[in-house]
């Protein structure tokens, strides 16, 4: 029976991809359900009782090689070989995932390999595509018709306001719903990209800091037992600093580069004006009906679930993502046409998202399992950093650790693994250790601004300007934006409140 329900979800994933956009994220959805339901017949029925995890003491670092390839593939590839990237990046991820499912099925067997690829595919993966997936086509249909004029103070405004709806709609949904009027508010500008830069910066990742719903990290701490206004109590203050100290920087770099642009010939407005009206008025609707079905997930309970593949996948989580298609699916299906075309809605950043984020959630596992192991693995010695000699918590570098990792890993697992580390227990973290849990939730929301693959909306706010014909950094040039301007922030924040 869980075979076949199982069977029903991606049926009804595929019927909702196929009304949507024949081939759109087929490679990200297809791909991996054709792998999962291919390993019954490989494996067997009975495998879906099992539980065969890869013991992380017997992963060398080696094993992080496919993870970091595809890191540096993504970092140099499309600087070298644009266009062959721009045509092949989907089978460059799949390859370096295939370098470690290969090798890995060869050392510990096919059984153990699946296990762990169906874990991080239903458990992570497909979820984080069915919500991505929700919110770009639910963001996408609102059409803000009002040709902005993109002023530093604006833009500092709008910048504010973002960081604001983030804690509320979530870094990925206020991204959505905001990027594509700030491009349009700064289509005329001679300099645009630190915008979409501190865009990313401040209202894809900053803003997630006050409740659960704004970013993964904290959502899992929620699902562990932290309170709902835990966040917004203890994180307030951090992220006032650091949000107040980006929007200040943002208004003078802003304000230097508006004057310098009075110097040259105005550029023509390409955005007609017009008054301000919203359309697409059902989309802002169902976007406050994802932010209660991922919040009712969480709340709600029954204690039932299915067993697919030896992993446990509650009814709630189920019910999620079946209601997250349905949105999305009403979403398209109530939408117009013109509202879409006014915003220059394409399928091709949601596309690049999932299929480098698919190789990269595959990578990821040995990384993943190697921290689990704690003390016993291959990263024992970063690991035992964030402890002091009297194996107390040491807050700075359970900030930078916890950070530092989730700037380049999945920062979700990466906060569990750094709360697991500190203790586990919630009543403690949220008491006695409570600078610790402020340590490790600010580390990793905040520091997943440091590249474009740290948080969803980095790499999906950078597509989305790039069809918009903004010429956004490379990967090490938004890594020297950040290291420029949000590690001195850091520093600031470990001064204040970790020290």
């Amino acid at each position: 029976m869980g075979v076949s329900f199982h069977f029903l979800l991606v049926a009804v994933t595929l019927a909702c991809i196929a009304v949507l956009k024949y081939r759109v994220i087929t490679a990200a959805i297809i791909g991996p359900s054709a792998i999962i339901a291919g390993s019954f017949f490989f494996v067997g029925g009975a495998w879906a009782g099992e539980r065969v995890h890869i013991d992380g003491q017997h992963l060398g670092a080696l094993w992080i090689v496919p993870f970091v390839g595809l890191l540096l593939s993504i970092a140099i590839v499309p600087l070298t070989h644009p266009r062959f990237w721009h045509h092949n990046f989907g089978k460059i991820a799949a390859a370096w995932a295939f370098a470690f499912l290969l090798p890995s099925s060869l050392v510990f067997g096919l059984t153990s390999t699946l296990y762990e690829l169906a874990h991080t595919l239903l458990l992570e993966y497909i979820p984080f595509v069915v919500l991505l997936l929700a919110l770009f086509t639910v963001a996408g249909g609102v059409l803000v018709k009002v040709n902005l004029h993109g002023s530093p103070a604006l833009n500092t405004t709008i910048l504010g306001i973002g960081a604001l709806i983030a804690g509320v709609a979530g870094t990925t949904g206020a991204a959505m719903l905001l990027i594509r009027p700030v491009i349009r508010a700064n289509d005329h500008r001679l300099h645009n990209v630190h915008v979409i830069v501190f865009f990313i910066f401040i209202v894809g990742n900053m803003g997630g800091a006050l409740t659960p719903l704004g970013d993964p990290p904290l959502f899992l701490g929620f699902l562990k037992g932290v309170g709902f206004f835990w966040p917004t109590v203890h994180l307030f203050g951090p992220w006032l600093v650091v949000v107040s100290a980006l929007l200040a920087v943002f208004f003078v770099l802003d304000s230097y580069l508006f004057r310098l642009e009075k110097r040259h010939p105005p550029k023509r407005d390409p955005t007609l004006d017009s008054r301000l009206s919203i359309a697409g008025w059902i989309n802002i609707a169902l976007l406050a009906g994802i932010v209660l079905v991922v919040l009712s997930s969480g709340l709600w309970k029954p204690g039932v679930g299915l067993n697919i593949c030896g992993v446990e996948i509650g009814l709630q989580d189920l019910l999620r993502d079946v209601v997250l298609l349905l949105i999305t699916w009403c979403s398209w299906a109530s939408t117009s046409e013109d509202i879409r075309a006014g915003n220059d809605f394409s399928w091709a950043p949601i596309v690049e998202v999932t299929k480098l984020f698919g190789g990269i959630f595959i990578t990821l596992i040995p990384a993943i399992i190697i921290l689990k192991a704690g003390s016993a693995g291959a990263l024992a010695p970063v690991i035992r950093l964030a402890m002091d000699e009297a194996g107390q918590p040491n807050n700075v570098m359970y900030f930078w650790l916890a950070g530092g990792l989730s700037s380049f890993l999945d920062n979700a697992p990466t906060y569990l693994v750094f709360f697991n580390m500190a203790g586990g227990d919630p009543a403690l973290l949220t008491g006695p250790l409570r600078t610790t849990l402020t340590a490790i939730s600010v580390g990793a929301v905040f520091m997943g601004a440091n590249t474009y693959i740290g948080n969803a909306p980095n790499l999906m706010v950078k597509a989305i300007a790039e069809s918009q014909g903004i010429r956004m950094p490379s990967f090490f040039g938004y890594m020297a934006w950040s290291g420029a301007i949000l590690v001195p922030c850091f520093l600031l924040l470990t001064w204040l409140f970790f020290l």
